[in-house]
């Protein structure tokens, strides 16, 4: 120890530290030499002096610091690497699977460059197919106007173009990467999305500024000259015979009502638009502006109302800019929402759009599957646009719900599904046709329409396409189609619904969009089993139901059709199937199909003085029986999805920027504001 004497003889103000050390430590190590062998020595005894309390508590911080470092080094890493090493628009194949490529990015406010859309995606056809022109185009004189701030726009040479605002790739973060495996398939979603928030956004206005790398337009060919011809036609009939009520009966110059909404006019403006019909267009948003009424006594179909009706405002809302079709679709959206008012949040089927009242049908307390799950992408999309939460979350709450359900077959689910349980009722019935079809549709757009972040979605649906394999799936005789039937009480019946041929269309979306590369194979199987099934009828035109032959009979081909079922209703699920497939492979083979299918249309079903007829006898050239009726999805949907078939540029409705709802009103893929 230092003395009294020699410490007061320190300088004032001069610190100290008192050691008291051993004999023996002195001794042994030679006395004190500030070396480090000694400073070691010494910091272990302080170390062991510790309790295991103390020294457990500073190994944790230790672990702790190394743990935020390394996060940090990752979370910084890939910036750092994309600003040296690679572009935005670089893709990665997922190693060690083959045929499955990372998700493409959602692409609204940033586009991925066209050159991407096809070309990042050879495996998925067998074959090396020649790609479409990466031409961008627009309608004729009309400008597509996505309601972003950062999506300019300008009208040059009669046309328009999306462009996007530079985005930084240090600016995007990717600590979070939410993987999905599902039976060996690695799916992972964009890192340049974000899923839906349940805090909704204010809404934002489309704004016109200036395009830049502005391209030439390509020029609209032969065959959608011809479609643009056949809409004209149809429009005549319904102008001349029909205008403002809801479909037209073309036979008797007159009209049919189902809603008084004028359904066939509200379906065809997103079309008009995109078929570059200016004048016709501005004809009808007169329409919509002065006469469209919804304040009035009568009941409507949740489902059909919401697909047709706020599905097509809501489109036309996006391409034109024009905020008529938004507050529109705000008051059709709050006017349905009493739909939802049930003991178990699965909405009534019918709903009262004067009164605020809904109601299940009259037979029954059932509402179909289909019609409740398919809803969810126009209510999520209003949600967007109006910073209401309420649509969204009242969907997803059915979606939800219906995750959760027992009564499945492997991802099957039944029809129908009571209103007041909220339970699947006709248990062990199994179809992808009519009543359930866009259940699985809509699973696999909504996980699109989100950035491709809802998980739960993506299970569902490829759950779903495994028990269609495992369960539905059959080949005919003599041509070995495969062909989706239907299950019940586990009997297997060979019945396929027209409505079913939208499955190869969507199993090539989800390749598209990085899933199993087997589903685009199925896809190619079943879309040509849908031709077939016009092209094995004598008029060209296919039934509303065929049933397949299981064993090779002379005589007879693979496809049977029933007297009860032998009637076209101008159904665009073929023409919309076989618009994916052109646009997906660049086989020219599915826009000569859909050519045979459109001159079939003009020779048995055009009208003389004006319109388009659903007929009763597919099998009778001479007399195919009309019916009397042009349904409004005739231009809503089949002739919209020829014109887009027979356009070889991709950006007209660019697939990695817009997801159709079920009656082909494109609605924008959501990225983060």
């Amino acid at each position: 120890m230092y003395s009294a004497a020699a410490a007061a003889a320190a300088p004032p103000r001069r610190d100290f530290i008192s050691v008291t050390l051993s004999p023996e430590e002195v001794v042994g190590a030679g006395g004190y030499n500030n070396s480090k062998a000694w400073r070691r020595r010494s910091c272990w005894r302080k170390w062991k002096q510790l309790s295991r309390l103390q020294r457990s508590v500073i190994l944790f911080l230790f672990a702790f610091l190394a743990v935020c470092g390394v996060v940090s080094y990752t979370s910084m890493g890939e910036p750092w690497k994309s600003l040296t090493n690679k572009s935005l628009d670089d893709q990665r194949t997922e190693p060690g699977i083959p045929g499955l490529k990372l998700a493409n990015p959602a692409v609204l406010p940033a586009p991925q460059k066209a050159d991407a859309d096809l070309g990042d995606y050879p495996e998925l056809s067998p074959q090396k197919l020649p790609k479409p022109p990466h031409v961008r185009r627009g309608p004729s004189n009309l400008q597509i106007k996505p309601p972003r701030r950062d999506v300019r726009l300008k009208t040059r040479h009669g046309t328009s173009r999306v462009v996007e605002e530079p985005v930084q790739a240090d600016k995007e973060d990717k600590t979070e990467k939410s993987v999905i495996s599902w039976r060996g398939a690695v799916i992972e979603p964009d890192q340049s999305t974000e899923p839906p928030s349940s805090k909704i956004k204010e809404p934002e206005k489309p704004s016109s500024v200036e395009d830049v790398d502005q391209k030439e337009p390509v020029a609209i060919n032969e065959r959608q000259m011809a479609v643009i011809e056949a809409f004209r036609h149809a429009w005549k009939g319904y102008k001349d015979f029909a205008w403002g009520h809801d479909e037209l009966k073309p036979l008797s110059k007159s009209y049919s009502e189902w809603f008084g909404l004028g359904l066939t006019l509200i379906d065809a403006l997103d079309t008009m638009w995109i078929l570059g019909l200016k004048e016709e267009f501005e004809e009808a948003r007169k329409w919509v502006a002065n006469d469209l009424v919804f304040d009035k006594n009568v009941d409507v179909n949740l489902f059909e109302s919401t697909i047709r009706i706020l599905g097509g405002l809501l489109s036309t809302y996006h391409l034109s800019g024009d905020s008529l079709f938004l507050e529109k679709a705000k008051e059709i959206g709050n006017r349905l929402m009493p739909a939802f008012k049930t003991p178990s949040k699965i909405p009534y089927s019918d709903v009262n759009i004067g009164r605020g009242t809904a109601h299940p049908p009259r037979w029954t307390s059932d509402s179909t599957v289909a019609e409740v799950t398919s809803i969810q992408l126009e209510f999520r999309e209003l949600s967007r646009l109006t910073g209401d939460e309420k649509f969204q979350k009242a969907v997803d709450e059915v979606m939800k719900h219906v995750h959760t359900l027992s009564g499945k077959n492997d991802g099957l689910v039944p029809m129908f599904i009571n209103t007041n349980s909220g339970q699947f009722t006709h248990l062990g019935v199994y179809t992808l046709g009519a009543r359930a079809d866009s259940y699985y549709e809509y699973l696999l757009k909504q996980w699109i329409q989100g950035g491709k972040k809802e998980n739960e979605l993506l299970e569902d649906y490829m759950r779903a396409i495994e028990g269609v394999k495992k369960h539905l799936l059959k080949r005919s005789q003599p041509k070995k189609l495969t062909f989706v039937g239907e299950l019940a009480h586990g009997h297997f019946s060979a019945k396929m619904d027209h409505l079913v041929c939208f499955l190869p269309g969507t199993l090539a979306l989800g390749a598209h969009n990085g899933l199993t590369a087997d589903h685009m194979k199925l896809a190619e199987a079943l879309i040509e089993t849908c031709y077939q099934m016009y092209a094995q009828v004598e008029t060209g035109l296919s039934p509303e139901i065929v049933h397949f032959n299981l064993h090779a009979q002379k005589g007879h081909k693979d496809v049977e059709i029933k007297p009860a079922d032998r009637h076209n209703l101008l159904r665009p699920e073929t023409v919309e199937s076989l618009f994916y497939m052109y646009r997906f492979t660049g086989d020219k083979k599915y826009q000569d199909w859909g050519w045979e299918i459109l001159q079939n249309f003009n020779k048995y079903t055009r009208v003389p003085t004006g319109g388009y007829t659903s007929i009763n006898n597919v099998q009778n050239p001479s007399n195919p029986e009309p019916r009397d009726k042009m349904e409004s999805f005739f231009l809503g949907e089949t002739l919209k999805y020829m014109f887009l078939l027979f356009s070889d540029d991709i950006d007209l409705i660019n697939l990695d920027k817009y997801v159709f709802n079920t009656e082909a009103h494109p609605l924008p893929i959501w990225a983060p504001a």
